[in-house]
C-alpha cells in the first residue's frame, strides 16, 4: 500500500492514526506543529447566548478563563470538540458535523448572540442576519521543522492535511529541504487546506466532508487508482 503520512499537532496526530489502524491503513505521522495556549480575557458571559468553538483545542488550552463562560451552551463543530466541551463542564447545544459554517446555518429563529473562541488562524464565516459572532483567539499553533528523515519519505506518498497552516508550512519545509513534492500527493481535509498546500504536487484530493472518517475514505481510493 502506498505510504501514507500525517500531518497534525499532538493529539489529533495520534487519533488519526488510530483511525487509520481502525480502517486497515497503516499511517507515519509528524507533528509540524505544537498548540500552546495564548492570553486572553473572558467578556461577561451574560452578555452572549452561546459560545462557537471548532476546536477541541479551545477547552484543552483555554485556561482559567473559561470558567467564567461555563453557563453558556456550545454550538460545536463536532463530536471531539463537543466531548471536549462536556469534559470541562459545559452542556452542549449543537453538535455539527460540515464545518462551522453549517453550524450557523442551522441556527434559525431568534436573534442570537454567539461568541467564537479559537485558534489564532481560523476559518472566516459569513452569518445569517439574526447571528453576530464576536471572536477570540485562545490558542495557537506554533509550527515545529519537518524532520530530514521524514521529508526523504515524502515523494511517493500521500500526505493528509488537517490544516492551512500546516498545509503552508509542509510545502515551505519541502522547499527549504530540497524535497520533490511533484511526487508526493496530497490529502486534505477540505478545498481550503488543499489550495493552501500550493501547487507542484503529483495530486491534490479534498475530503468529502472535513472529518477523519472521510478523509481515510479518501486515501483508500486513491491507494487503488494508483
Amino acid at each position: 500500500m502506498t505510504r501514507v503520512v500525517a500531518f497534525r499537532p499532538e493529539p489529533g496526530l495520534s487519533r488519526t492514526i488510530a483511525a487509520g489502524q481502525e480502517a486497515g491503513i497503516e499511517i507515519a505521522g509528524a507533528p509540524l506543529g505544537e498548540v500552546a495556549a495564548v492570553p486572553w480575557d473572558a467578556p461577561p458571559a451574560r452578555e452572549y447566548d452561546g459560545l462557537l468553538v471548532g476546536s477541541a483545542n479551545v477547552f484543552r488550552h483555554g485556561g482559567r478563563a473559561l470558567q467564567g463562560l461555563r453557563a453558556l451552551p456550545v454550538h460545536c463543530v463536532g463530536e471531539a470538540t463537543a466531548e471536549a466541551a462536556r469534559a470541562e463542564g459545559f452542556s452542549v447545544a449543537r453538535t455539527g458535523e460540515g464545518g462551522l459554517q453549517t453550524v450557523l446555518d442551522g441556527l434559525t429563529g431568534k436573534d442570537i448572540r454567539l461568541l467564537r473562541l479559537s485558534g489564532s488562524e481560523r476559518v472566516n464565516l459569513s452569518p445569517t442576519a439574526k447571528v453576530e459572532v464576536d471572536e477570540i483567539a485562545v490558542y495557537e499553533v506554533r509550527p515545529l521543522p519537518l524532520d530530514m528523515i521524514v521529508a526523504q519519505g515524502l515523494p511517493g506518498s500521500i500526505a493528509l492535511l488537517h490544516s492551512a497552516a500546516t498545509a503552508r508550512h509542509l510545502a515551505q519545509e519541502c522547499d527549504r529541504l530540497g524535497i520533490d513534492r511533484a511526487a508526493a500527493t496530497v490529502a486534505a481535509l477540505g478545498p481550503r487546506i488543499a489550495a493552501a498546500a500550493g501547487p507542484g504536487w503529483a495530486a491534490i484530493h479534498s475530503a468529502e466532508r472535513p472529518n477523519d472518517a472521510h478523509l481515510l475514505a479518501l486515501v483508500s481510493q486513491i491507494c487503488k487508482t494508483a
